[in-house]
């Protein structure tokens, strides 16, 4: 009997590279069993450009889609806020104002927001490698907080439900709801003025009586929250900003 000696199975490619003068840039590979096309989203300064190829189609084809675009793709990433981080003497927006973050050389404490001469400062306790998670747990919490009383408030002048909140850091939306009555929402709401948050918080409400984006559901929008078109301008001019604090 004659053995044959399998060759090992190749890694599926997960990216292709492009050089950019900024450096090599990393376009992540994803198959969609639905997609006819080729197509390169940028998305933001937290994400990679994700280039969607067929669940067929070649890594060829897509490498050559791509070096056909790839023009395009270094002008809109040169479009893209520049990252900022979170790190002691910077500064994070809290409900639309800036804070400047202050690391504090004690062992405990919680992080607070004090006045100062030059303007709010958030004051960080605990060691300086864990300044960074503990801005964004303060972030959170005071979200969820928020979140939970303008999504209650707008439930209950619609006549809805609420059954949970749930926080994420989702760069495609910045709130969901199913039919379950469970709303979700990017915790980065909080550094976006109130007025942009009370909007999400009702679009994603009135989303227990409308699942679509119908005129009754704009209507239903409005009728909680009046400064709905200046919050989605916001949000068009301003969220990827909020998306690029933070990112490493």
């Amino acid at each position: 009997m004659v053995y044959f000696e399998r060759k090992p199975a190749q890694p599926r490619a997960t990216h292709f590279d492009v050089a950019t003068e900024r450096g090599n840039v990393a376009v992540a590979l994803r198959r969609h069993p639905r997609a006819r096309n080729y197509t390169l989203r940028v998305g933001n300064a937290k994400g990679a450009p994700v280039l969607t190829m067929p669940a067929r189609g070649s890594l060829a084809e897509a490498r050559a889609f791509l070096d056909r675009h790839a023009g395009w793709l270094v002008n809109q990433m040169g479009k893209l806020p520049e990252a900022r981080p979170i790190a002691d003497g910077e500064t994070v927006p809290l409900r639309g104002v800036h804070h400047r973050i202050r690391h504090v050389a004690v062992a405990r404490g919680t992080v607070t927001v004090v006045p100062s001469g030059e303007g709010p400062l958030l004051l960080v306790p605990g060691r300086a490698e864990y300044l960074r998670r503990r801005v964004i747990d303060f972030m959170k919490r005071e979200a969820r907080r928020d979140l939970e009383r303008a999504s209650l408030r707008h439930a209950m002048m619609l006549g809805v439900r609420v059954k949970a909140i749930r926080l994420r850091d989702q760069t495609s939306r910045w709130g969901s709801c199913t039919v379950t009555g469970h709303l979700s929402f990017s915790w980065r709401l909080i550094m976006a003025p109130p007025f942009v948050l009370d909007y999400l918080a009702a679009h994603e409400v009135a989303h227990l009586q409308e699942m679509n984006h119908s005129p009754r559901f704009w209507h239903l929008v409005e009728s909680v929250c009046p400064e709905t078109r200046a919050a989605r301008a916001w949000l068009n001019k301003e969220g990827p900003r909020l998306h690029a604090i933070g990112v490493s």
